[in-house]
């Protein structure tokens, strides 16, 4: 995928109707949390010495979902106002976070919430800033940090099987739907990032970024590789008979070709950057 196919994909999801955004992730929301990939310790902690982080510090968090990467900052002890629209997402948010008294997770939009100007150290946006509309995102991101404060985008690109394991899925994608039986490579996935960190950039309000990825590697059973794929947006924009007899193929395949277990891998990555002076 080019920069230009890219961007018009950003903008036809951060285009839908908010009601629509609000509600997208609640068929998976459970799946989402148990089958997700966390983001890497290592990724976390040059996060937080990037950003200058410490106990002291309030972050905001823009679309938590169930908490996949809150906790994470949460453990350093910083204070955290996390905003998730997803009402399935913000329940399980407040679930996963309960031990942490200085996270605080309110059910609302990132465009609905009542700005609170120059109040923040940092914002966070795990694998969430492409479903708010540029001209909205950056401009009340920038809005929300105190004077050089940081914006921090953290990425889970979409796990991928290994050659042999493509191969063997490729027949069953060919019957049910055609268009999902793509494979992104590493450079792909690092094109779409590099897009992704440059859309930061090209908002004007930020600067200095600085930008690291990681491997990520981890095995699923067949039914945890079903329920991880159910929670990407291309499934879920499936009709139910397509979506239930592709994943009946695909599991049936992946028994038969690869036994009990399933090998992943795919990208994490950060963009940080700070808040340009006004």
């Amino acid at each position: 995928m080019d920069d230009a196919s890219l961007k018009q994909t950003i903008q036809d999801i951060s285009g839908k109707d908010l009601e629509q955004r609000r509600s997208w992730y609640s068929p998976a929301a459970e799946a989402y949390n148990s089958t997700r990939p966390r983001y890497p310790r290592e990724l976390i902690s040059q996060v937080v010495k990037a950003a200058q982080l410490s106990s002291s510090s309030r972050i905001l968090e823009i679309g938590s979902g169930p908490g996949t990467a809150t906790i994470s900052f949460a453990e350093y002890g910083c204070s955290m106002v996390c905003l998730e629209p997803n009402p399935n997402f913000s329940e399980l948010a407040k679930m996963n976070c309960k031990s942490y008294s200085s996270v605080e997770v309110i059910n609302t939009s990132f465009e609905e919430w009542g700005l609170e100007p120059e109040a923040f150290d940092a914002v966070l946006a795990a694998s969430s800033m492409h479903w708010i509309p540029a001209e909205i995102a950056y401009a009340k991101a920038s809005r929300a940090l105190k004077e050089g404060g940081y914006l921090m985008l953290l990425w889970n690109k979409e796990l991928q099987p290994c050659k042999s394991t493509r191969a063997a899925l490729s027949s069953v994608y060919q019957r049910h739907a055609p268009s999902l039986g793509r494979y992104e490579d590493r450079k792909t996935q690092e094109d779409v990032l590099a897009c992704l960190g440059q859309m930061m950039l090209d908002s004007g309000r930020f600067r200095n970024m600085v930008t690291a990825t990681f491997e990520i590697s981890l095995t699923y059973t067949p039914d945890q590789y079903i329920s991880l794929l159910g929670t990407y947006s291309v499934y879920l924009a499936l009709g139910r008979r397509t979506r239930n007899a592709l994943f009946a193929g695909l599991r049936e395949c992946i028994l038969e070709s690869e036994g009990g277990e399933i090998r992943l891998s795919g990208l994490s990555a950060y963009h940080i950057a700070q808040k340009k002076a006004s």
